[in-house]
């Protein structure tokens, strides 16, 4: 008869079922009998069976539902042998599942582990984007149950106040904290704000100092994280600090992140709100790592501030995006200004094997064709960079990177491109590319293969030679005068020099290492493979 017990209690009884209430702790058992519930002392009645099928007329109960927390099996077994014939068992807490067949086919009883909140919990469709549930076939769902509770709450039929055995000012949450993962008892530890006090932070509040007095590189960009995620604080950051860059402010959606990753690397500011970085004066560059449906309108926000601009994968991943894109970026280069230096972080083009693979591709005439196979492996369907609307799908969100790799080696435009794509998965494709000069590749973007297989393979076919890269660690080449292979310790995909690239720009005033009409390029046949993939 812990919280959620207490309140169960209440709930049955309002439904008009008797309740039989089993617990060690005698407050407890009061408050259970105060809401109307038969009660069994545990510490009294060592085995609660014949007591549980007394109170039920011998007949057994209808239903237990398990409330405990506990590592014991215990609890269920006790449970089968309280109940009737096809009795049901609901658990809501934490025990053993040391299960007896014996207990539950005799009775045949029906055994359900229960999920929070009910339907619709844990389903980004219904809890992200607010896709309800038909009443007709789901008559209780997480957001129902709420409104359900709260009727009860409103109406006296379900009293919290009885259950409240703490209360603490918010500046005391730290305490409230201790008297839960303490010993002394507690049943429900109540935060209490101010009155009058607003929900929302002060603008103010929003943006803290994280590194202290330190010095502050001088000569460079000034820089302006947007996301702190595990991609942003374990391969861009460390990337742009090796630059000797300002890191000015980092933003992230709860702060604690920012403030974190922000510390560890120097940062000045940490926020929650983009406006610290889009806002401030100080900062000329800003560097977007977000999830990627907030990729275009941040590169757009940033552009028309007049900032210079490097966003991770994906461009965008709607067509009416690259066209504001594009848009912004011919407004931002009119008027004899130096436009803004916009960069995608396609890292792959500046590894050193690509480098050797363009340098040695230079010499020959022919056309080339690219054979690229991508053992990309499996990602669960719920992810959100398979979600159409937040990640734009795999093809847009990783298989982008494998089109701009060709189209750097090819060294001219894409002019036609098809995919044929498995009808059982959406992240098993071919993808084939036709260019200007009469060369031609093929993108095999696969999630059905082994981890034993290289993840990346490159193939290059031209005038008799073959060259052959295996996961940005060999590079082999085969009939080319001079050239046998190139092979590193580590492995190198080119990220810390993507990075150098962009900021070598900005500090020597050249254009992006990428122009943005092959950003753009990119980006619309990227999503024309995509849109071609789901028909």
């Amino acid at each position: 008869l812990g919280l959620v017990g207490l309140m169960t209690v209440q709930l049955l009884r309002a439904q008009g079922c008797r309740v039989i209430g089993l617990d060690f702790d005698r407050a407890r058992l009061a408050l259970g009998r105060q809401f109307g519930a038969e009660t069994i002392d545990l510490g009294v009645e060592a085995d609660p069976v014949p007591a549980a099928l007394a109170l039920s007329m011998g007949r057994g109960v209808d239903g237990v539902l398990i409330a405990a927390s506990t590592k014991s099996s215990d609890p269920v077994h006790q449970a089968a042998q309280m109940c009737r014939k096809r009795g049901r068992i609901v658990l809501v807490g934490v025990t053993g599942l040391d299960l007896s067949r014996a207990d539950f086919y005799e009775k045949e009883l029906t055994f359900q582990v229960s999920c929070s909140y009910g339907p619709g919990r844990y389903d980004p469709e219904y809890e992200e984007k607010g896709r309800d549930y038909p009443i007709g076939y789901v008559r209780w769902t997480e957001q129902r149950n709420f409104e359900a509770v709260l009727d009860m709450m409103a109406d006296k039929r379900l009293d919290v106040r009885p259950l409240i055995s703490h209360r603490f000012p918010i500046q005391e949450a730290a305490r409230a904290y201790e008297v839960i993962t303490g010993d002394a008892p507690a049943l429900g530890v109540l935060l209490e704000f101010p009155e009058g006090a607003s929900a929302e932070p002060a603008a103010e509040e929003r943006t803290v100092a994280v590194s202290g007095t330190k010095a502050v590189p001088t000569g460079g960009p000034v820089i302006g994280f947007v996301g702190a995620g595990n991609f942003a604080s374990s391969v861009l950051i460390p990337a742009f600090a090796g630059t000797r860059s300002r890191l000015r402010a980092i933003v992230s959606a709860n702060g604690f992140t920012g403030t974190h990753v922000g510390k560890r690397f120097g940062f000045e500011l940490s926020a929650t709100d983009v406006g610290a970085v889009f806002g401030d004066p100080k900062i000329d560059t800003i560097v977007i790592a977000t999830r990627h449906d907030s990729h275009a309108r941040y590169v757009v926000d940033g552009l028309k501030a007049g900032k210079h601009v490097f966003v991770e994968k994906p461009l965008a991943i709607r067509p009416e995006e690259i066209v504001a894109i594009e848009e912004t970026v011919r407004s931002a280069g009119a008027g004899g200004h130096p436009a803004p230096v916009l960069m995608v972080g396609f890292n792959r083009r500046f590894a050193p094997h690509i480098l050797r693979m363009k340098a040695l591709l230079e010499a020959c005439r022919d056309p080339r064709f690219f054979v690229a196979t991508v053992n990309a492996g499996a990602v669960p369907a719920g992810h959100w960079t398979r979600d159409p609307d937040s990640g734009g799908g795999r093809i847009v969100g990783e298989a982008c990177h494998f089109i701009d790799l060709l189209r750097f080696l090819a060294g001219c435009p894409i002019v036609g491109q098809q995919v044929t794509a498995a009808r059982t998965a959406d992240d098993c494709m071919t993808i084939s590319l036709r260019f200007s000069d009469g060369s031609a590749g093929v993108v095999h973007y696969l999630s059905n293969g082994h981890p034993s297989f290289p993840k990346e393979r490159l193939e290059v076919f031209c005038a008799g030679r073959i060259l052959q890269l295996d996961d940005f660690r060999t590079l082999r080449g085969f009939g080319w005068p001079g050239f046998e292979a190139m092979k590193l310790w580590k492995q190198d995909k080119g990220h810390k020099a993507c990075v150098e690239a962009f900021v070598t720009a900005i500090r020597e005033g050249r254009t992006s290492p990428i122009p943005s009409s092959e950003l753009i390029e990119v980006a619309r046949v990227t999503l024309a493979v995509s849109a071609a993939a789901r028909d």
